[in-house]
């Protein structure tokens, strides 16, 4: 287990909610993840493809690849990873091992999905490689990071930042052309919230259910931050989870210390649940007052509560 506390993030925000507020929240929030056939949403995720795999290392693999790439539409980016998945085979982690950059120009001919050109994806694949190779696991990488930097936002940093440099970056331009948006694929967590690589991260650490998996042992699901995406904030800060108005990383430890106080050793179990909420339509960024009205968390959200039901409810 890592010596980072176990309070989580850098132990720097303090939660939104009072503890009276919290304990409010806490049965709707928790009624509202157990009511819903939550799992049902995974074909609209990518989390689906490592759900493909057994294989530990595939799975981590297959996931990390899927994370990185999971900006803009679902429907946009699904079928390019569909089509990666395809060309890498039925053990991912063995391709990206032994993957060199004659076959990483094979492998990535033709891909472009918007920030990203076939030099970037091929950076992160073979620093995938690479890693394993002298990790044995992505779990390994991400501990000896978080060791090295003692705090959550600069392990995520060194994870990425490292996977970067085990890349042979100037043959892969050389031979597949210039990268374009390396720093977006595999970003810094200085540079942002970080949701792609918090959201990995959920996928790793937390369950096994039937969406996350829970193969990395050596961090504690108390230990994660709330991927935060706009469907998190919107509904984040109608449920006051968060007075903070703009995605950062101090929003997210805000959001995340906030839902601690309801599961302090799960807090980001609610975060598929309250996306997907926002994802499906059924909570959309301009209100639907029928929405609204039916809507399990009105009690608890300051849009809702402003709705006058004509029928008194």
């Amino acid at each position: 287990m890592s010596a980072l506390s176990s309070e989580g993030g850098e132990g720097r925000s303090r939660p939104a909610l009072s503890p009276a507020r919290a304990a409010a929240l806490k049965p709707l929030l928790d009624a509202f993840v157990e009511s819903r056939p939550w799992a049902e949403r995974v074909r609209a995720d990518p989390v689906e493809f490592p759900h493909r795999y057994d294989d530990p290392r595939d799975v981590e693999v297959v996931a990390l690849v899927c994370a990185s790439l999971a900006y803009g539409r679902a429907e946009l980016f699904k079928p390019k990873l569909a089509w990666l998945f395809d060309r890498l085979g039925a053990h991912p982690a063995k391709a990206v091992q032994a993957l060199d950059v004659r076959g990483a120009k094979k492998l990535l001919e033709g891909f472009v999905y918007r920030f990203n050109l076939p030099a970037d994806l091929g950076v992160l694949l073979m620093g995938v490689g690479r890693t394993l190779e002298a990790r044995g696991s992505l779990e390994s990488h991400f501990v000896a990071s978080l060791a090295t930097a003692g705090t959550w936002q600069g392990a995520l940093a060194g994870f990425a930042g490292g996977i970067r440099a085990a890349a042979p970056q100037r043959q892969l331009v050389r031979a597949l052309g210039p990268t374009r948006g390396l720093a977006h694929l595999l970003p810094s967590a200085e540079a942002g919230a970080a949701k792609r690589l918090n959201l990995y991260l959920r996928w790793m650490v937390r369950g096994p259910d039937a969406i996350d998996f829970g193969i990395w042992k050596r961090i504690a699901p108390s230990q994660l931050l709330m991927p935060l995406d706009t469907h998190v904030m919107r509904i984040g800060r109608w449920l006051g989870l968060t007075r903070r108005s703009t995605i950062s990383w101090r929003t997210a430890e805000e959001l995340t210390a906030s839902l601690r106080l309801l599961d302090p050793l799960d807090p980001v179990r609610y975060d598929f649940a309250i996306c997907h909420y926002g994802m499906s339509g059924a909570c959309p960024a301009r209100p639907v007052k029928l929405n609204c009205r039916r809507c399990p968390l009105r009690g608890a959200c300051q849009i809702g509560r402003r709705l006058r039901d004509p029928s008194g409810g």
